[in-house]
């Protein structure tokens, strides 16, 4: 896999949706959050953001969630409807939307909240937020695969970013999917690598 260029000075890390609610264990979606931690995903998130932590880069953590009475949330699809009855729902101020253990958010990351939509770009002011800050580098990780993070990399494709793909640092179900989906789609517009190669360039130097 190619060695990307992520300069701390430019290079900020996203991580999707990696929340009590969907990567926890009282996940509402427990098929997810156990391929999340079983696959080792959730651990080489957790280490991105520490190194990134120690070497300057900039973190966003990107959260979903609804209004308790669900006012302005999508309706129009059947992932929006299911997610309204599920036992365990990413309601706005409780435990559900608080970005996953061992994952670490230091004071000057930034949580980034969206009540409405697919991506945590689009609608959102990760666009702006990343301008502000001189990021031209954005390095995707979390879930999932099936939808989330296509979204990310397509929308941040289109903004005028580059971005990188750690591929054993996303996740989806089936496990399967996310090595086709890597394969035929976010390899063809992202520099996909993995955790180790990022964490060696963000490494202190000797």
């Amino acid at each position: 896999m190619p060695q990307p260029d992520i300069d701390p000075a430019t290079t900020a890390l996203l991580t999707v949706e990696c929340q009590n609610g969907v990567v926890g264990e009282e996940s509402a979606l427990p098929e997810l959050a156990k391929e999340a931690r079983d696959s080792g995903m959730l651990g080489r998130v957790a280490a991105l953001v520490d190194a990134a932590h120690a070497a300057g880069v900039q973190v966003l953590h990107a959260v979903a969630e609804r209004r308790p009475d669900g006012l302005a949330a999508n309706a129009n699809a059947r992932l929006f409807r299911a997610a309204g009855k599920l036992p365990v729902r990413q309601l706005t101020g409780t435990r559900a939307v608080q970005v996953a253990a061992p994952i670490e958010v230091a004071g000057n990351d930034l949580v980034v909240r969206r009540l409405h939509g697919l991506s945590p770009i689009s609608g959102t002011e990760v666009d702006a937020l990343l301008r502000n800050l001189g990021i031209r580098t954005l390095v995707v990780a979390g879930v999932s695969s099936n939808i989330a993070i296509p979204n990310t990399v397509f929308d941040a494709v289109n903004l005028g970013y580059r971005v990188v793909v750690p591929s054993d640092a996303i996740a989806g179900v089936p496990a399967a999917y996310t090595a086709e989906v890597i394969r035929n789609s976010l390899a063809l517009v992202a520099t996909v690598t993995t955790a180790e190669a990022v964490l060696a360039q963000w490494a202190p130097a000797p």
